[in-house]
């Protein structure tokens, strides 16, 4: 421990100087020896100070590495001190504080296991019920059927794709919320993960008559789960495709560096609403521009894979106008 890092060591240590020098001229018009005596008594008196100061703090330090202890986590750090005294009573008080935060994060991680197993449960249990309905539906379906009862039954069979993807989709945040997902770390290919995800999104895209334009730099990877940040980079792709309109361009750009890889999905739509960009994450937020369809959940979901992965995502509005996302992989933690 450096003590005389400290301000108030070295301002001491000064002042003392000045009354050592200003006793020591006094102490010189009595005789020699009391000049020997007044330094004497000084340096002493100043090497206790020093003692008994560095002692303190390092209880002080002490202390706080022991709050650095809880602060990641460790709350089964002893603060109880076996003396008296001002560090004994802050001692005390930062036991208490670190039991009751102990005790709120118990109650606020069984709330989350709550919460998550419950969506788990019931996701699970809508589906036996839609895969008899969308059973039922496609028996409906029959060349006699009247031009309005086959529209009807296409409306409904819609609604069932639509609700399959969000129980699904509620089922994968639970399932990663509750930690029982294992994330693979393999070598990934951004130009190969690109085509595995427009592949079942062309059929959306020739139908709005949407261009995609692809620039991948240096054979740009990353390392990661395929699976899951494909689920993450499709739901992005898939909220840009929604929301532009007929005719427009999607652009992904990727490249990498020696800190991170980099992709970059953008479009040349209405954007974003300044007041929607610090919540697109949220769960459940539904921003100005967003669809009737649209539940809030699938940005918020990519946002869990990449962060999941050792990533990061932003959106902002492009200074020409669309919507941007950047997602960028590290290579060491963030």
């Amino acid at each position: 421990m450096n003590l005389f890092r400290n301000k108030e060591i070295k301002v001491f240590l000064f002042v003392y100087l000045l009354l050592t020098i200003a006793a020591s001229a006094v102490a010189s018009f009595i005789s020699v020896w009391a000049v020997v005596l007044v330094v004497v008594i000084c340096a002493i008196s100043s090497f206790l100070f020093i003692l008994f100061t560095r002692k303190r703090y390092q209880a002080i330090l002490d202390l706080s590495a022991h709050v650095d202890s809880i602060l990641h986590g460790e709350y089964n750090v002893n603060l109880v001190p076996d003396e008296e005294g001002e560090l004994a009573v802050l001692s005390s008080e930062l036991s208490k504080m670190t039991l009751r935060l102990r005790d709120q994060a118990e109650r606020l991680e069984k709330d989350k296991r709550y919460l998550s197993d419950s969506l788990a449960d019931i996701s699970h249990q809508l589906r036996t019920p839609l895969t008899s309905i969308r059973m039922i539906v496609s028996r409906l379906s029959s060349e006699y059927q009247s031009v309005e009862q086959q529209a009807n039954i296409r409306k409904v069979d819609t609604l069932l794709d639509r609700t399959g993807w969000l129980i699904s989709t509620l089922l994968k945040i639970a399932r990663l919320e509750s930690g029982t997902v294992k994330f693979s770390e393999e070598p990934i290919m951004v130009e190969t993960l690109i085509n595995d995800i427009k592949e079942p999104l062309e059929i959306l895209m020739d139908i709005k008559d949407i261009r995609l334009s692809c620039k991948i730099k240096n054979n740009a990877c990353f390392i990661g789960d395929r699976f899951w940040a494909a689920e993450a980079i499709g739901n992005i792709l898939k909220n840009c495709i929604e929301h532009c309109s007929d005719g427009e361009k999607l652009e992904i750009h990727s490249s990498e560096n020696p800190l991170y890889t980099e992709i970059i999905i953008s479009d040349n739509g209405v954007g974003f609403e300044e007041k929607d960009i610090p919540h697109l994450f949220d769960r459940f937020y539904r921003g100005s521009n967003a669809g009737k369809e649209s539940a809030g959940i699938g940005l918020n979901l990519s946002r869990m894979i990449i962060s999941k992965q050792n990533g990061v995502i932003t959106a902002t509005n492009k200074a020409s106008g669309g919507a941007q996302f950047t997602i960028r992989f590290y290579k060491g933690a963030v």
